[in-house]
């Protein structure tokens, strides 16, 4: 159920997911919208009431209506990794019919749900185009790895629409973050070091408009590198200082 807030963030809109029957499970309740909100909690209470809601990552557009859609239905649980939460949750624990994947990298606190054969993925995988990662770049590949060897048939997107070939689409997120790097160490052996002008060789496909979340990814891929010795020391060499 997608939420009406577009944008160069959230692209159509943010989903929300609502799973199974007698009861029914939700995931990420998105913006505080009462038309959304009202929306998902129609849902719910057509399959039967529900189980819990579980929430990937506590950016505003995934979270912002989770109090309200709470008290909507009747104060169900809230299972998180970092937000306050009734039930905490961290990789391999299960919340009803979920089971919890630690994905680093857009958030620390990003978690992806795997539902049978269906993983929901928040903003770790979109529907289209790439996310950006913040922090932990490593970790997040490793993740993508993991996922990538589960026997899924799809990945339920946090923005955009449902991926029908999940292991083609992780396949294409990996070959992305490979190239990226190619080209910032290109750049860098040419002696590109200033901020501006990495992102123009770089991410000069980045709409300026996601010029901030390309920069984001810039340090995430430069900590990367770093810890790897492979960033470029001031004076010169790549040791990691």
């Amino acid at each position: 159920m997608r939420a009406d807030n577009p944008g160069p963030y959230t692209l159509s809109g943010t989903n929300t997911w609502v799973i199974g029957r007698d009861p029914a499970w939700v995931i990420d309740p998105g913006p505080d919208l009462p038309a959304h909100l009202d929306a998902v909690a129609a849902e719910v209470e057509a399959r039967g009431g529900p189980g819990g809601i579980a929430v990937t990552h506590d950016h505003a557009d995934h979270v912002e209506g989770v109090l309200a859609l709470r008290e909507r239905l009747g104060r169900p649980p809230v299972a998180a990794r970092r937000l306050a939460a009734d039930v905490r949750l961290a990789d391999g624990d299960r919340f009803g019919p979920l089971v919890a994947h630690a994905v680093p990298g857009h958030a620390p606190d990003h978690l992806a749900f795997v539902a049978g054969a269906a993983c929901f993925s928040g903003d770790a995988v979109l529907g289209e185009g790439s996310v950006f990662v913040a922090e932990d770049l490593a970790g997040y590949l490793e993740a993508l790895e993991r996922l990538r060897a589960l026997p899924l048939e799809v990945i339920c997107p946090g923005h955009g629409p449902p991926v029908w070939e999940p292991r083609a689409k992780l396949d294409e997120y990996l070959a992305h973050r490979r190239e990226r790097e190619r080209k910032l160490l290109d750049a860098l052996a040419q002696g590109v070091l200033d901020e501006d002008e990495l992102l123009d060789a770089v991410w000069d496909d980045a709409p300026q408009a996601l010029r901030p979340a390309a920069a984001v990814t810039l340090a995430a891929h430069r900590e990367k590198l770093r810890a790897e010795g492979r960033w470029p020391r001031p004076a010169g060499g790549t040791r990691a200082p």
